[in-house]
C-alpha cells in the first residue's frame, strides 16, 4: 500500500473516532438491536382445548315378566359380549306350556290329516249310498203309485212310499252338504286350519314366554352394577343389573367460537389426560355441534380415539391440541417478532440497511411459536421484536441476531 493510501485511511479512521467520540457511538451507529430472521420453515397451527372424557350411556336390565332367579352369570365388573346369558328365570312351567302348545299343534295337525284321508273320502261314500238309496224309494213309490191307481195298494202305503222317497231326498242332500265342508275351503276344513293357526300362535306365545326367561346382554359391554340374587322375586320394570355398551372412546372439548372457521371434521389431534401429562394419544375430529353455547361463547366438539390407553376412564380431564392447519416450508417468524398480529392490520418492524422500517404484512397458518408470513417480507430479512417497544420506525440501528 502507497504512503498516501495508508495517511487516507488513516485521517478518515482518526475522523470517525472524532465524530464518534463527539457525539457518541448511538448517534453515529445507531443502537443494538436483537432481531429474527425471516425463514423458510415447516408450521403446523393447532387449537388447544380441555375438555373430558365421554361417559358412555347405561343400560338398566330388566325383565319384561315376573320370575324367580334362578341364576345370575353375570357379576360387577365383568365384560360381558351381546347375547351372553346376564339372569335366568326358574322356567319349568313355561317350559311345559310350550310343550302343551307342540302338543295342540300335532293335534290339529292330525285332525286336519284326518279330514283329508277319512272324512272327505267316508262323506263321498255316504252321498253315494244315499243316491241309491233316493233312487230305491223313488222306484217304490212309482210301483206302489200305479198299484194304488189299480186299486191293490191302500193310501197308507202310497204315504209310505212317499214319506220314504222324501227321506232319501233328504238324506242326499245331507250327504251333499257334508261333501262340500269336508273338501278343501269347505267350512269343516277351515275349522281345522283356524285350530292349527291357534294352537301355532299358542306355541308361540309360549316360546315367547320361554325365551323372556333368559335375560340377555343387547350388546357388548361391562357390568356396572348387580342389583338382584338368586331366589329373588324379579318385577318388571325393576333395574337388576346395569350395563355400560363398550363403543368408541371418545373426548368432548369446547373450543372458542371464534375458532369456528378453522375447524373441520377428520382433522387430527394430540391429547393427554390431566392424570399422565406426559402420556400423549392420538385423537380424530369427528363431530361439531352445530350450535354454540351463548352463555360461555363456546362450540362443543367430539373426538374419537381410536387407540384409547389402558389408563384413560369416563369423565378424565384431558387437554387436546387439535391440527387446523399444516404448511411446508413456507416464510415464518417467530410470534413476539409480528406486532397487532390479532388485528386487521398485522405488520413488523423490518431492518433495511442500517434504519428499521414499518412494514404491513399478511399472515397465514400459527403454530406455537412461528406464524406464517404470506406477504410483506422476503427471507433472510431482520425484524425487531415486538417486546422491544423502545425502537421506533426509521431509527438507526446495529442489528444483533436472536
Amino acid at each position: 500500500m502507497s504512503p498516501l493510501r495508508i495517511l487516507l485511511w488513516t485521517s478518515l479512521a482518526l475522523a470517525s473516532g472524532s465524530l464518534a467520540a463527539a457525539f457518541g457511538w448511538k448517534q453515529v451507529f445507531g443502537d443494538v438491536v436483537a432481531v429474527s430472521r425471516v425463514e423458510r420453515r415447516d408450521i403446523v397451527q393447532t387449537i388447544v382445548a380441555t375438555g373430558r372424557v365421554e361417559t358412555p350411556s347405561r343400560v338398566e336390565i330388566s325383565t319384561q315378566i315376573a320370575g324367580v332367579v334362578a341364576e345370575i352369570p353375570a357379576i360387577e365388573g365383568q365384560r360381558v359380549r351381546a347375547n351372553d346369558v346376564l339372569i335366568q328365570l326358574q322356567d319349568a312351567e313355561v317350559r311345559a306350556n310350550v310343550a302343551l302348545a307342540r302338543a295342540g299343534i300335532q293335534q290339529a295337525e292330525a285332525q286336519l290329516l284326518q279330514m283329508a284321508e277319512i272324512k272327505a273320502p267316508n262323506a263321498q261314500q255316504v252321498l253315494e249310498q244315499a243316491k241309491a238309496n233316493e233312487l230305491n224309494a223313488h222306484n217304490q213309490f212309482d210301483r206302489v203309485s200305479q198299484l194304488a191307481g189299480r186299486g191293490y195298494a191302500t193310501p197308507v202305503q202310497l204315504d209310505e212310499a212317499r214319506r220314504a222317497l222324501d227321506v232319501g231326498t233328504a238324506q242326499v242332500l245331507v250327504a251333499r252338504l257334508q261333501v262340500v265342508a269336508t273338501a278343501p275351503g269347505g267350512s269343516e276344513v277351515k275349522l281345522a286350519e283356524a285350530a292349527l293357526d291357534q294352537a301355532r300362535a299358542t306355541l308361540q306365545l309360549a316360546a315367547a314366554r320361554l325365551a323372556y326367561m333368559t335375560i340377555r346382554a343387547p350388546a357388548d359391554g361391562l357390568v356396572i352394577s348387580r342389583n338382584v340374587e338368586p331366589g329373588a322375586v324379579a318385577q318388571p320394570g325393576k333395574a337388576l343389573l346395569v350395563v355400560s355398551p363398550a363403543r368408541e372412546t371418545r373426548l368432548v372439548v369446547q373450543i372458542d367460537e371464534r375458532n369456528l372457521g378453522l375447524i373441520a371434521q377428520d382433522q387430527p389431534a394430540l391429547a393427554s389426560a390431566d392424570a399422565y401429562p406426559a402420556e400423549h394419544f392420538k385423537a380424530i375430529l369427528v363431530f361439531i355441534n352445530p350450535a354454540v353455547d351463548p352463555a360461555r361463547g363456546s362450540v362443543e366438539v367430539k373426538l374419537s380415539v381410536p387407540e384409547p390407553p389402558r389408563y384413560l376412564r369416563e369423565d378424565m380431564t384431558v387437554s387436546v391440541d387439535i391440527e387446523v392447519a399444516r404448511r411446508s416450508l413456507v416464510l415464518v417468524l417467530p410470534a413476539n417478532a409480528v406486532r397487532d398480529s390479532l388485528s386487521a392490520a398485522p405488520w413488523v418492524l423490518a431492518v433495511a440497511g442500517n434504519r428499521t422500517i414499518r412494514k404491513p404484512v399478511k399472515l397465514g397458518a400459527r403454530g406455537a411459536a412461528l406464524i406464517e408470513i404470506r406477504e410483506g417480507v422476503v427471507e433472510g430479512e431482520a425484524v425487531v421484536p415486538a417486546m422491544d417497544v423502545g425502537t421506533k420506525s426509521g431509527q438507526r440501528v446495529r442489528v444483533r441476531l436472536i
